[in-house]
């Protein structure tokens, strides 16, 4: 079996005649503790923390009262914790697929079930590239509807190890279409 042939296993009904898968890879699911999420984490401490003290008074007035108090504090060690503890897991169900044409996200929740998304790699795709120990490269925004939002989230694949890589396969994507195109790189 040829190197074509083989990274198409599995891929039959969903890649293009002509595309091939160039990069495979997954998010680094190591905890992580984020600058952007320290007022949430704060807010999550500040509400436990309250929680904890009404619980301490009503417990000295006897009586199980003060156990309305635990739905309260556990919803504030899960604002303090959930945000960093989510990704860890959200990781762990994800894989990420880069082929000739497009970007591949593919997860695979309990709930939810198995999700394929794809995001087309165009002459004009924003790319960012936003480098650390670990590299993440966005590559589009993605509408999310929210009550009469409308928003939209980036996308891109996250906490990835070789992210200069991958972002250089993305330019040679664009740069190649560019090309057959007869634009100018």
């Amino acid at each position: 079996m040829t190197a074509a042939q083989t990274d198409r296993r599995g891929w039959e009904n969903i890649l293009d005649a002509d595309e091939h898968i160039l990069w495979q890879g997954r998010p680094d699911p190591t905890l992580r503790f984020a600058f952007a999420g320290l007022g949430r984490t704060m807010f999550g401490a500040a509400f436990a923390g309250f929680a904890l003290f009404w619980m301490t008074m009503a417990a000295q007035g006897g009586g199980f009262f003060w156990m309305f108090g635990l739905i309260h504090f556990a919803a504030g060690v899960g604002i303090m914790g959930g945000a960093a503890l989510l990704f860890p897991y959200r990781a762990r169900h994800t894989w990420y697929t880069l082929s000739s044409k497009r970007a591949f996200v593919a997860t695979d929740f309990p709930v939810q079930g198995r999700k394929l998304r794809d995001y087309p790699i165009a002459p004009d795709t924003n790319l960012l590239l936003d480098e650390n120990t670990v590299s993440t490269l966005y590559f589009g925004p993605e509408p999310v509807f929210r009550k009469n939002q409308n928003r939209s989230r980036r996308v891109g694949f996250e906490r990835i190890h070789d992210g200069r890589r991958v972002y250089g396969m993305m330019r040679d994507i664009q740069r190649a279409q560019r090309l057959a195109a007869g634009s100018p790189t």
